[in-house]
């Protein structure tokens, strides 16, 4: 059996509307992701011991639990329990997003704590009042130190998405699969699925590489 463009040629519009859902889906994660683990960073660097207490065990809980088993559990018994009818693609977020959370909540932890600490104290000293040392002197160092885990976190994420098609949401592996069990023709679709994931996740892995090995000179100067 060859391969067939014109396959992908005839079913190019269901193909792209897959990738944007996937697109679509993959910023939802993230910036809910995010939002979790800037919740639950706070919270493992505050001074309250319940607050540390509450971060530890979502992180330690979060990371633990294969995404595909928190994906079906949020969309098979989730619904039953709250006894609401919630959408694939709700269910699908909230679970990717809880568990990238708990990995996002580390990089910003390792993040702020890389901040040289007598950076800190000297703002201290100088009387800089805490919301200007947060922005001026600790976010900027934070922010350069946590990047290259951030974005291969963020490529992580990208590539979790494919999960979502095991409970019907229309991103573009779950439309690959259809067509492919339309037309018996999955070598096209998913050698152009898996390209595309190439194209968009090889230039992030490549920039990771190349932050992170910055960072370690700039660590040894």
């Amino acid at each position: 059996m060859g391969f067939d463009y014109h396959v992908l040629v005839q079913y190019r519009l269901p193909l792209f509307l897959g990738l944007l859902n996937t697109i679509y889906y993959a910023a939802l994660c993230l910036v809910f992701s995010v939002a979790f683990g800037l919740v639950v960073c706070v919270g493992a660097l505050s001074e309250s011991r319940i607050g540390r207490f509450a971060a530890q065990r979502y992180v330690n809980v979060f990371r633990v639990i294969p995404e595909l088993a928190l994906i079906f559990w949020m969309y098979f018994c989730l619904p039953p329990l709250l006894d609401l009818r919630l959408s694939p693609g709700f269910c699908g977020v909230l679970a990717l997003s809880l568990t990238s959370g708990a990995y996002m909540a580390e990089v910003f932890r390792a993040g702020v704590l890389a901040v040289p600490r007598g950076l800190v104290e000297a703002a201290m000293a100088l009387g800089v009042r805490p919301y200007r040392r947060w922005r001026h002197v600790i976010l900027p160092l934070a922010v350069r130190a946590m990047m290259p885990a951030f974005v291969n976190t963020f490529a992580d994420l990208l590539k979790h998405t494919t999960l979502l098609a095991g409970i019907g949401v229309a991103e573009v592996t779950y439309e690959a699969y259809t067509l492919g069990a339309q037309s018996f023709r999955y070598l096209e679709f998913f050698t152009v699925i898996a390209a595309a994931y190439f194209v968009i996740i090889f230039p992030l892995s490549l920039y990771v590489r190349h932050a992170g090995h910055r960072l370690r000179l700039r660590t040894a100067q």
